[in-house]
């Protein structure tokens, strides 16, 4: 979204860990995890379904190690805070059911240097990538996102510490900033739906999750006209795989940006870097976070786009919706010289091929404060300023 000088409020929203679209990415991921520890070069595409009582795995998977998917299936659901049986899914008594294959020969040969039409190691498909930042926060993200974020690790927090020991994992929250002359002016909306115990009284949770989980995050932006939706259908009792059935790679815009820029077309968790879905996505944060750092923009979006087997992008774009200092077309030359675009650069200066990838799953890929993820460095920002003359 362009920044402008006319009011806007802007939404964005977040889950926990405990939400069934979320418990599927981070098995996808988990799996993904434990191939790499072993055997860096797997290729990994996974994809996972949950629903009562019931995981299943499936995909197309490469590598020179043995995974026991059910124990790491098992595991990671332990972990999320599933270990209840009387509430329809458990990590002891669900079933998992798996079908996997080898990945298809046509796409390895592409992404496989010196198998294909061409010598290097090429795109794992077609398909664009978007990049996003902004300065209006310390994370170079919108303010919405950010704070969505908080209030669902929040939500985990307290769960998990005993502090609100009638929380159960599954929930989401939503937050509406009001925006003049494109800057973040204050929070006109908090919505919180968080799974509960049955015998908590509404009240009690809307009081509580407002003190311990809003006001702790949201504070300085809040006013006394603050609206607050806790719970808003008066109970979630019945809640995550029981509730709800979940897919992998169905909260792409909680994963991203928030519903600010755009979007490419394929979703991170389960893949290997070798999909440009993810390695790309990354790189193009990382080129977005890179010059807005580097103050040469104050807000910029950048797409790449690729074909499969072809390791050069076919085309690179930077939008910084006019806040730019110098031509964008001089930008877009410069992220060509500083940044390695091809798959092999990208997965070799990010350093992708790493067991780091449940841990993204959850609370955002962009905006973490965690040495793992290298697209988050503004470690080129001074390069960017001498190559464009600042």
């Amino acid at each position: 979204m362009a920044k402008s000088n006319k009011k806007y409020t802007f939404t964005s929203e977040s889950v926990t860990e405990g939400h069934p679209d979320k418990v599927c990415d981070q098995i996808s991921d988990g799996i993904l995890d434990a191939a790499l520890t072993d055997d860096p070069k797997s290729r990994v595409a996974i994809e996972t379904l949950v629903t009562t009582g019931l995981v299943v795995v499936a995909g197309e998977m490469t590598t020179s190690t043995y995974i026991d998917v059910p124990k790491v299936v098992r595991g990671i659901i332990k972990d999320i805070g599933y270990t209840d049986p009387t509430i329809g899914f458990d990590w002891e008594n669900c079933a998992v059911v798996t079908s996997i294959d080898a990945q298809s020969p046509d796409i390895s040969q592409g992404v496989s240097a010196g198998q294909g039409l061409f010598k290097e190691q090429g795109a794992g498909d077609q398909g664009m990538m978007f990049g996003y930042a902004t300065n209006e926060t310390p994370e170079y993200l919108p303010l919405p996102i950010v704070l969505a974020h908080k209030l669902t690790q929040t939500l985990a927090a307290v769960r998990k510490s005993g502090q609100l020991a009638w929380l159960r994992p599954d929930g989401k929250s939503q937050v509406s900033v009001d925006y003049a002359d494109g800057q973040p002016q204050r929070v006109a909306t908090v919505v919180v739906s968080t799974q509960h115990t049955a015998e908590v009284e509404h009240d009690e949770i809307e009081k509580e999750i407002i003190e311990k989980v809003v006001k702790p995050v949201c504070g300085q932006w809040l006013d006394k006209d603050t609206k607050y939706y806790i719970n808003p259908t008066g109970k979630f009792i019945i809640g995550g795989p029981h509730g709800d059935t979940g897919v992998t790679g169905r909260k792409i815009i909680v994963d991203t940006y928030g519903g600010h820029g755009s979007h490419g077309g394929g979703a991170f968790s389960g893949k290997d870097p070798s999909k440009v879905d993810r390695s790309a996505a990354y790189m193009a944060r990382y080129i977005a976070k890179n010059i807005v750092a580097s103050g040469v923009a104050s807000q910029c979006e950048v797409q790449l786009a690729y074909a499969i087997g072809v390791a050069d992008p076919i085309s690179i774009l930077v939008n910084t919706e006019g806040t730019a200092k110098v031509d964008e077309g001089k930008i877009e030359q410069v992220v060509r010289e500083v940044f390695p675009l091809k798959p092999a650069g990208i997965i070799e200066h990010l350093k992708l091929l790493r067991p780091i990838y449940r841990k993204t799953t959850c609370y955002g890929h962009f905006g973490r404060n965690d040495a793992d993820f290298t697209w988050e460095k503004t470690d080129k920002a001074d390069e960017l300023k001498k190559a464009l003359g600042l």
